[in-house]
């Protein structure tokens, strides 16, 4: 138990909570996972870390379900609001995620929503939620809560998440730390409506290559910031130009570039090797990710040659998301936003 513990727990910014995770591990030699993603354009590194522990939690001997959130993509206008973008997206997503972890199950909220009970569920958890809680988990949108005064279904967002969870009869609830308000909500209303309570897994998000911003839904890298999110699709010249713009103080905190080797890179590739020209030295190994964050902060490894090695590990890592989009839903996708 000791073993797929350490695994669930590797690289997450929160467990709530820890001792419910152990009796859980405990209790049931496969239990349940959830992770949702609306559909909402081409995939970007920030996603990955989500799905990574996904990879994690199958390896622990959990059957994890992906949702493919089409209902909630609607509600918060990605691709438009329009469906046959939206089933695009789904399908896109479906085609990515399978690829970049083998063994999870997908399921959308097309399907979920017409299974029974789920409305009067939503309605439930509505009746045990305050407005002002449900006002406060609006953020999980990454929207504020004065834009859900234009757009009632927002409202039903939180309330909607916190039933799949029920819907999908899953032990743990797992999204990066931007989720953490809908997990909560989910664990209160289960107490009043007498149903079990999950374990909520965070992983921590990916900063945007511009910095830190004011806020912290300014700092994540989103699509919304062309500059500042790195696509799977992005061919190695691409990264490479993106990354050189990126802010890359020698202090980790605030360091985007860091931030994607210790969230995702060194996890995911298993090693920690920046390539660079024979003439600066050639490639460079470190025993681990914390051997880098050092270098850097000594100055013993330059922020471009970090830059660049950052670049040319993220094309090795989005090797096969490449390849599983020719051809197919990817099309699909593109011609949908292209339209």
């Amino acid at each position: 138990m000791a073993e797929r513990l350490a695994i669930v727990l590797r690289g997450v910014a929160e467990c709530v909570t820890q001792p419910e995770l152990e009796a859980l591990l405990e209790a049931k030699a496969e239990p349940t996972a959830y992770v949702g993603f609306e559909p909402s354009g081409l995939l970007h590194a920030g996603s990955l870390v989500p799905m990574l522990k996904v990879r994690d939690l199958i390896s622990a001997g959990f059957r994890v379900t992906v949702l493919l959130a089409d209902w909630h993509g609607y509600i918060n206008n990605k691709l438009g609001g329009d469906w046959d973008a939206l089933r695009a997206g789904v399908e896109y997503q479906r085609q990515m995620f399978g690829a970049f972890a083998p063994g999870a199950e997908f399921q959308t909220a097309s399907e979920l929503v017409r299974s029974d009970g789920y409305w009067e569920r939503v309605l439930r958890v509505a009746k045990a939620t305050s407005l002002k809680r449900m006002r406060r988990a609006i953020s999980i949108m990454g929207r504020s809560e004065d834009e859900a005064d234009s757009d009632t279904s927002m409202f039903f967002y939180p309330a909607m998440q916190a039933t799949d969870i029920y819907a999908l009869e899953a032990d743990l609830a797992l999204g990066g730390m931007d989720q953490r308000h809908a997990h909560m909500l989910a664990r209160d209303a289960a107490e009043k409506l007498r149903l079990p309570k999950i374990v909520a897994l965070h992983t921590p998000l990916l900063g945007s290559l511009s910095g830190p911003g004011r806020m912290d839904t300014d700092s994540k890298m989103s699509k919304s910031d062309p500059t500042g999110a790195l696509l799977v699709h992005d061919s190695a010249k691409q990264l490479q130009k993106k990354l050189s713009k990126a802010f890359c103080p020698p202090e980790r905190k605030g360091n985007p570039v860091l931030d994607i080797w210790e969230h995702l890179l060194a996890p995911a590739l298993g090693d920690v090797t920046i390539d660079r020209p024979e003439k600066f030295g050639g490639p460079v190994a470190f025993d681990d990710y914390a051997a880098l964050e050092a270098a850097c902060a000594g100055g013993g490894l330059h922020p471009l040659d970090l830059k660049n090695g950052t670049a040319a590990a993220l094309d090795r890592l989005f090797e096969p998301t490449a390849v599983a989009a020719e051809p197919g839903p990817y099309d699909a996708l593109t011609t949908a936003l292209a339209d």
